[in-house]
C-alpha cells in the first residue's frame, strides 16, 4: 500500500504543478495539519482513495467547516485501508487557539480513548500534528512535542508515527524519517511518500 503524507503547507508538485492521475498511485492520504481547505477538498476530490486528517494548530474554524469527502481522525481511532489510525492533532499550546493544548489537555484527550484502544487492540499509525517529546521536536514552547505522544508510541508500539510542525526548512539537521523502537517515524511536512 502507498501512501502520501502531508502538513503544513500544500506540495505543488501535488496542487500547483498537478497533471491528471498523478495521486493515482496512492492507496490512502493521510494529512497531519495546517493544510487549507481548499487543498485537502483538492486532493480528496483528485485522488481515488480516502483522505484522513487531523487538524493543526492553525486549523481554526476547520472543525465548523470540514473539508469535504475527507475522513476527520480528531479524537478517534478510524479504520481504513485495513488500518487503525488513532488522530490527535493539535500543538503545544503557547498561545490562544482553538488546537493549542497543554501537556495534561493532550493526556486527558488520549485517556477518553482507553475503551476504544482496547476494543481495536491499539493502533498501527498515530497521526498527529505535533511530535512526540524528545522525537524531532525543538526546545521552544511551540515546537515542544507531547510526551504523551512518546508514551502512546512505546506502550501500543504502532508500525507508523506520521506529524507534521515541524519544518523541515528549520534546519538541515531535521530528518524525514527516523525509528524509534519498532515504529517509523514520518515528518509530513509538505510531503513525504512511505509504502506499508
Amino acid at each position: 500500500m502507498r501512501v502520501l503524507a502531508v502538513s503544513d503547507m500544500a506540495a505543488k508538485t501535488y496542487y500547483d504543478y498537478y497533471t491528471p492521475g498523478k495521486l493515482d498511485e496512492f492507496d490512502l492520504i493521510l494529512a497531519a495539519g495546517d493544510l487549507h481547505r481548499g487543498y485537502l477538498d483538492f486532493l480528496a476530490s483528485m485522488a481515488h482513495c480516502p483522505l484522513v486528517y487531523i487538524r493543526g494548530n492553525h486549523d481554526d474554524g476547520l472543525a465548523d467547516n470540514p473539508p469535504g469527502g475527507c475522513i476527520c481522525a480528531e479524537d478517534r481511532i478510524v479504520e481504513c485501508q485495513g488500518l487503525r489510525i488513532l488522530g490527535l492533532g493539535g500543538s503545544f499550546r503557547y498561545r490562544q487557539g482553538e488546537n493549542m493544548y497543554t501537556e495534561a489537555q493532550m493526556k486527558w484527550r488520549a485517556a477518553r480513548l482507553w475503551f476504544s484502544l482496547q476494543r481495536h487492540k491499539g493502533f498501527d499509525i498515530l497521526l498527529t500534528h505535533a511530535p512526540a517529546r524528545g522525537i524531532n521536536d525543538m526546545d521552544s514552547l511551540s515546537h515542544r512535542g507531547f510526551e504523551t505522544f512518546t508514551q502512546l508510541l512505546e506502550r501500543y508500539e504502532p508500525r507508523f508515527f506520521v506529524h507534521g510542525h515541524i519544518h523541515r526548512s528549520y534546519g538541515v539537521h531535521i530528518p524525514q524519517r527516523t525509528q524509534h523502537g519498532n515504529t517509523t517515524v514520518i515528518n509530513a511536512c509538505e510531503y513525504c511518500i512511505f509504502d506499508i
